[in-house]
Protein backbone atom coordinates (compact mmCIF):
# COMPACT_ATOMS: atom_id res chain seq x y z
CA UNK A 1 0.00 0.00 0.00
CA UNK A 2 2.59 2.23 1.01
CA UNK A 3 5.14 1.80 -2.44
CA UNK A 4 1.26 2.58 -4.13
CA UNK A 5 0.94 5.82 -2.59
CA UNK A 6 4.62 6.57 -3.58
CA UNK A 7 4.03 5.44 -6.97
CA UNK A 8 0.96 7.92 -7.02
CA UNK A 9 3.18 10.75 -5.58
CA UNK A 10 5.70 10.80 -7.72
CA UNK A 11 3.57 10.29 -10.93
CA UNK A 12 2.18 13.86 -9.87
CA UNK A 13 5.77 15.44 -9.80
CA UNK A 14 8.30 15.82 -12.39
CA UNK A 15 11.68 15.56 -10.72
CA UNK A 16 13.30 18.10 -12.45
CA UNK A 17 10.89 20.51 -10.92
CA UNK A 18 12.77 19.22 -7.61
CA UNK A 19 16.22 19.96 -9.31
CA UNK A 20 15.40 23.51 -9.68
CA UNK A 21 13.81 24.08 -6.47
CA UNK A 22 17.27 22.90 -4.94
CA UNK A 23 19.14 25.67 -7.47
CA UNK A 24 16.52 28.44 -6.40
CA UNK A 25 16.77 27.66 -2.50
CA UNK A 26 20.66 27.55 -2.76
CA UNK A 27 20.67 30.83 -4.88
CA UNK A 28 17.73 32.83 -3.88
CA UNK A 29 17.82 34.60 -7.21
CA UNK A 30 16.14 33.25 -10.66
CA UNK A 31 19.10 34.42 -13.01
CA UNK A 32 21.79 32.46 -11.20
CA UNK A 33 19.65 29.38 -10.53
CA UNK A 34 19.23 29.75 -14.14
CA UNK A 35 22.99 30.02 -14.99
CA UNK A 36 23.83 27.54 -12.58
CA UNK A 37 21.03 24.54 -14.23
CA UNK A 38 22.42 26.27 -17.92
CA UNK A 39 18.11 27.05 -18.18
CA UNK A 40 16.97 29.87 -19.42
CA UNK A 41 15.63 33.05 -16.90
CA UNK A 42 11.83 31.79 -18.14
CA UNK A 43 11.91 28.07 -17.74
CA UNK A 44 12.94 28.70 -14.19
CA UNK A 45 10.38 31.23 -13.34
CA UNK A 46 8.17 28.86 -15.09
CA UNK A 47 9.33 26.33 -13.01
CA UNK A 48 8.25 27.82 -10.10
CA UNK A 49 4.98 28.64 -11.04
CA UNK A 50 4.60 25.08 -10.87
CA UNK A 51 6.58 24.41 -7.60
CA UNK A 52 4.27 27.03 -6.14
CA UNK A 53 0.72 25.52 -7.28
CA UNK A 54 2.17 22.00 -6.44
CA UNK A 55 3.27 22.31 -3.15
CA UNK A 56 0.90 25.21 -2.25
CA UNK A 57 2.93 27.47 -0.81
CA UNK A 58 5.28 31.00 -2.38
CA UNK A 59 8.39 29.04 -1.33
CA UNK A 60 10.28 31.86 -2.59
CA UNK A 61 9.31 35.95 -1.89
CA UNK A 62 10.71 38.93 -3.68
CA UNK A 63 12.72 41.04 -1.16
CA UNK A 64 14.84 43.93 -2.84
CA UNK A 65 16.78 41.68 -5.45
CA UNK A 66 16.97 38.56 -3.85
CA UNK A 67 14.33 36.07 -3.25
CA UNK A 68 13.95 34.98 0.63
CA UNK A 69 12.60 31.38 1.13
CA UNK A 70 9.36 30.85 3.41
CA UNK A 71 9.31 28.85 6.27
CA UNK A 72 8.12 25.75 3.89
CA UNK A 73 10.90 26.23 2.08
CA UNK A 74 13.06 26.02 4.81
CA UNK A 75 11.86 22.58 5.84
CA UNK A 76 12.01 21.72 3.03
CA UNK A 77 15.85 22.77 1.86
CA UNK A 78 17.81 20.09 3.93
CA UNK A 79 15.60 16.62 3.03
CA UNK A 80 15.29 18.05 -0.62
CA UNK A 81 19.43 18.43 -1.00
CA UNK A 82 19.68 15.19 0.50
CA UNK A 83 17.27 13.34 -1.15
CA UNK A 84 19.03 14.81 -4.55
CA UNK A 85 22.65 13.95 -3.20
CA UNK A 86 21.18 10.30 -2.65
CA UNK A 87 19.85 10.40 -6.06
CA UNK A 88 22.50 11.22 -7.85
CA UNK A 89 24.65 8.76 -6.06
CA UNK A 90 22.47 5.97 -6.77
CA UNK A 91 22.41 6.42 -10.41
CA UNK A 92 26.01 7.36 -10.76
CA UNK A 93 27.91 4.86 -8.44
CA UNK A 94 31.28 5.91 -7.96
CA UNK A 95 31.88 7.04 -11.45
CA UNK A 96 33.80 10.31 -11.84
CA UNK A 97 36.15 11.31 -15.17
CA UNK A 98 38.12 14.62 -13.52
CA UNK A 99 39.04 15.00 -17.19
CA UNK A 100 36.03 15.39 -18.71
CA UNK A 101 33.60 16.59 -15.17
CA UNK A 102 32.40 20.71 -15.57
CA UNK A 103 31.46 21.21 -12.12
CA UNK A 104 31.78 23.72 -9.71
CA UNK A 105 32.98 23.55 -6.27
CA UNK A 106 32.24 26.13 -3.19
CA UNK A 107 35.26 25.74 -1.07
CA UNK A 108 36.17 27.90 2.29
CA UNK A 109 38.93 29.00 3.55
CA UNK A 110 40.91 31.86 4.75
CA UNK A 111 44.20 33.39 3.01
CA UNK A 112 46.68 31.49 4.99
CA UNK A 113 44.89 28.14 3.66
CA UNK A 114 44.87 29.76 0.43
CA UNK A 115 49.02 30.29 0.28
CA UNK A 116 49.46 27.02 1.73
CA UNK A 117 47.46 24.55 -1.10
CA UNK A 118 45.18 26.77 -3.26
CA UNK A 119 48.06 27.33 -6.03
CA UNK A 120 49.41 23.84 -6.13
CA UNK A 121 45.36 22.63 -5.95
CA UNK A 122 44.51 24.97 -9.34
CA UNK A 123 47.67 23.96 -11.36
CA UNK A 124 46.91 20.05 -11.07
CA UNK A 125 42.74 20.97 -12.17
CA UNK A 126 44.35 22.74 -14.86
CA UNK A 127 46.37 19.74 -15.70
CA UNK A 128 43.69 17.11 -15.21
CA UNK A 129 40.16 18.76 -14.50
CA UNK A 130 39.79 21.53 -16.38
CA UNK A 131 36.25 21.87 -16.68
CA UNK A 132 36.10 22.35 -12.58
CA UNK A 133 36.01 25.45 -11.68
CA UNK A 134 36.32 26.90 -7.90
CA UNK A 135 34.39 29.28 -6.23
CA UNK A 136 37.06 30.39 -2.88
CA UNK A 137 34.24 32.19 0.16
CA UNK A 138 36.38 33.48 2.65
CA UNK A 139 34.42 33.66 6.49
CA UNK A 140 34.94 32.67 9.90
CA UNK A 141 35.16 29.25 11.58
CA UNK A 142 31.63 29.16 12.34
CA UNK A 143 30.62 30.88 8.90
CA UNK A 144 32.24 27.51 7.29
CA UNK A 145 30.54 25.27 8.94
CA UNK A 146 26.89 26.79 9.31
CA UNK A 147 27.67 26.97 5.08
CA UNK A 148 28.39 23.32 4.97
CA UNK A 149 25.57 22.27 6.99
CA UNK A 150 23.24 24.29 4.89
CA UNK A 151 24.69 23.48 1.71
CA UNK A 152 26.18 26.71 0.77
CA UNK A 153 29.47 24.99 0.60
CA UNK A 154 30.92 21.59 -0.39
CA UNK A 155 34.42 21.92 1.53
CA UNK A 156 35.72 23.74 4.36
CA UNK A 157 39.63 24.11 5.11
CA UNK A 158 40.65 25.53 8.65
CA UNK A 159 40.72 24.23 12.30
CA UNK A 160 37.28 22.99 13.93
CA UNK A 161 37.86 22.39 17.42
CA UNK A 162 33.92 21.56 17.67
CA UNK A 163 32.63 19.89 14.68
CA UNK A 164 29.26 19.26 14.10
CA UNK A 165 28.03 15.76 14.20
CA UNK A 166 26.55 15.82 10.83
CA UNK A 167 29.84 17.03 9.67
CA UNK A 168 33.07 14.70 8.70
CA UNK A 169 36.69 15.65 8.60
CA UNK A 170 40.16 14.93 7.00
CA UNK A 171 42.98 15.60 9.03
CA UNK A 172 45.94 17.82 6.99
CA UNK A 173 48.29 18.49 8.69
CA UNK A 174 49.44 19.39 12.54
CA UNK A 175 50.21 22.88 12.90
CA UNK A 176 51.38 24.93 15.68
CA UNK A 177 52.23 28.90 16.92
CA UNK A 178 55.36 30.85 16.62
CA UNK A 179 55.58 34.95 17.74
CA UNK A 180 56.58 36.60 14.67
CA UNK A 181 58.88 39.83 15.73
CA UNK A 182 61.22 42.38 13.92
CA UNK A 183 65.04 41.00 15.22
CA UNK A 184 66.12 44.77 15.92
CA UNK A 185 63.59 44.41 19.02
CA UNK A 186 64.06 41.48 20.75
CA UNK A 187 65.76 41.83 24.04
CA UNK A 188 69.76 41.25 24.53
CA UNK A 189 69.88 38.13 25.40
CA UNK A 190 67.94 37.21 21.85
CA UNK A 191 65.09 35.72 24.06
CA UNK A 192 61.52 36.50 23.71
CA UNK A 193 60.13 35.67 26.86
CA UNK A 194 57.15 35.90 29.04
CA UNK A 195 57.65 39.26 30.65
CA UNK A 196 58.81 41.02 27.39
CA UNK A 197 55.48 38.71 25.42
CA UNK A 198 53.02 40.07 27.91
CA UNK A 199 54.38 43.89 27.73
CA UNK A 200 54.46 44.01 24.02
CA UNK A 201 50.78 45.35 22.15
CA UNK A 202 49.78 42.15 19.58
CA UNK A 203 48.58 41.70 16.43
CA UNK A 204 45.44 39.38 16.43
CA UNK A 205 44.02 37.75 13.39
CA UNK A 206 40.56 37.13 12.86
CA UNK A 207 37.28 36.93 10.63
CA UNK A 208 34.17 38.93 11.99
CA UNK A 209 34.83 38.19 15.37
CA UNK A 210 35.80 34.69 15.44
CA UNK A 211 39.79 35.45 16.19
CA UNK A 212 42.38 32.09 17.80
CA UNK A 213 40.69 31.25 21.28
CA UNK A 214 43.39 28.86 21.18
CA UNK A 215 46.03 31.64 22.46
CA UNK A 216 43.97 33.23 24.49
CA UNK A 217 42.56 29.98 26.14
CA UNK A 218 46.32 29.12 26.17
CA UNK A 219 47.22 32.82 28.21
CA UNK A 220 44.03 32.19 30.82
CA UNK A 221 45.48 28.43 31.66
CA UNK A 222 48.54 30.70 33.35
CA UNK A 223 45.99 33.98 34.56
CA UNK A 224 47.53 36.12 31.66
CA UNK A 225 46.52 38.40 29.38
CA UNK A 226 47.45 40.43 26.54
CA UNK A 227 47.00 43.29 24.76
CA UNK A 228 45.67 43.55 21.10
CA UNK A 229 47.05 46.43 19.54
CA UNK A 230 45.47 46.17 16.01
CA UNK A 231 43.20 43.53 14.64
CA UNK A 232 42.41 42.60 11.23
CA UNK A 233 41.53 39.46 8.75
CA UNK A 234 44.14 39.74 6.10
CA UNK A 235 47.05 37.04 7.19
CA UNK A 236 48.79 38.80 4.18
CA UNK A 237 49.60 41.96 5.73
CA UNK A 238 50.17 41.11 9.14
CA UNK A 239 53.63 40.02 9.12
CA UNK A 240 54.29 43.26 7.45
CA UNK A 241 53.05 45.29 10.25
CA UNK A 242 55.75 43.75 12.59
CA UNK A 243 58.66 45.15 11.02
CA UNK A 244 60.27 48.01 12.27
CA UNK A 245 57.94 47.89 15.18
CA UNK A 246 57.60 46.41 19.17
CA UNK A 247 54.10 44.34 17.89
CA UNK A 248 54.16 40.65 18.48
CA UNK A 249 52.44 38.29 15.70
CA UNK A 250 51.60 35.13 17.07
CA UNK A 251 50.02 32.71 14.58
CA UNK A 252 50.26 29.50 12.62
CA UNK A 253 53.78 28.55 11.21
CA UNK A 254 52.82 27.60 8.15
CA UNK A 255 51.64 31.56 7.53
CA UNK A 256 55.01 32.82 7.68
CA UNK A 257 56.62 31.01 5.07
CA UNK A 258 57.14 33.73 2.60
CA UNK A 259 58.32 36.20 5.44
CA UNK A 260 61.56 38.75 5.04
CA UNK A 261 63.51 36.37 7.09
CA UNK A 262 66.81 39.37 7.09
CA UNK A 263 63.87 41.63 9.32
CA UNK A 264 61.96 39.36 11.06
CA UNK A 265 61.86 36.39 13.58
CA UNK A 266 59.84 33.54 14.26
CA UNK A 267 60.22 32.49 17.64
CA UNK A 268 58.64 29.72 19.94
CA UNK A 269 56.06 31.56 22.27
CA UNK A 270 57.45 31.68 25.84
CA UNK A 271 54.12 29.56 27.33
CA UNK A 272 52.43 26.49 25.88
CA UNK A 273 49.91 26.44 23.70
CA UNK A 274 48.65 22.91 22.01
CA UNK A 275 48.97 22.08 18.26
CA UNK A 276 45.94 21.76 16.43
CA UNK A 277 45.01 20.10 13.44
CA UNK A 278 43.77 21.72 10.56
CA UNK A 279 40.93 19.65 8.16
CA UNK A 280 38.83 19.56 5.47
CA UNK A 281 35.09 19.72 6.44
CA UNK A 282 32.11 18.25 4.27
CA UNK A 283 28.87 17.27 5.11
CA UNK A 284 28.20 13.77 5.54
CA UNK A 285 25.00 13.30 2.86
CA UNK A 286 28.11 14.25 0.57
CA UNK A 287 30.27 11.19 1.82
CA UNK A 288 29.01 9.17 -1.28
CA UNK A 289 30.37 12.25 -3.81
CA UNK A 290 33.30 10.70 -5.92
CA UNK A 291 33.57 14.16 -7.00
CA UNK A 292 33.97 15.72 -3.46
CA UNK A 293 35.52 12.98 -2.34
CA UNK A 294 38.56 13.26 -5.51
CA UNK A 295 38.88 16.91 -4.52
CA UNK A 296 39.57 16.19 -1.14
CA UNK A 297 42.34 13.61 -2.03
CA UNK A 298 44.04 16.35 -4.54
CA UNK A 299 44.28 18.87 -1.62
CA UNK A 300 46.02 16.04 0.48
CA UNK A 301 48.13 14.91 -2.49
CA UNK A 302 49.47 19.03 -3.04
CA UNK A 303 50.29 19.43 0.56
CA UNK A 304 52.18 15.76 0.43
CA UNK A 305 54.42 17.17 -2.36
CA UNK A 306 55.08 20.10 -0.12
CA UNK A 307 56.37 17.66 2.70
Amino acid sequence: MQNMQLMNDLRRIDLNLLVILDALLSEQHVTRAAERLHLSQPAVSHALARLRDLLGDALLVRQGSSLVPTARALELAMPLAEALAQVQALLEPNRFDPASAKRTFRVAMSDYSAAIFLPGLVRTLRREAPGIDLQIIQASREGMLDGVLNGDIDLAAGVFPDMPAELRSTPLFEEHYVCLVDRDSLPASGVLDLPTYLARPHVLLEMRGSGTPEIERALTAIRERRHVSISLPHWGVAPQLIQGTDLVLTVSSRGLLNIDHERLLAVPPPFHIPSFAFVLAWHSRRGGDPALQWLNGQVQGVLSERG
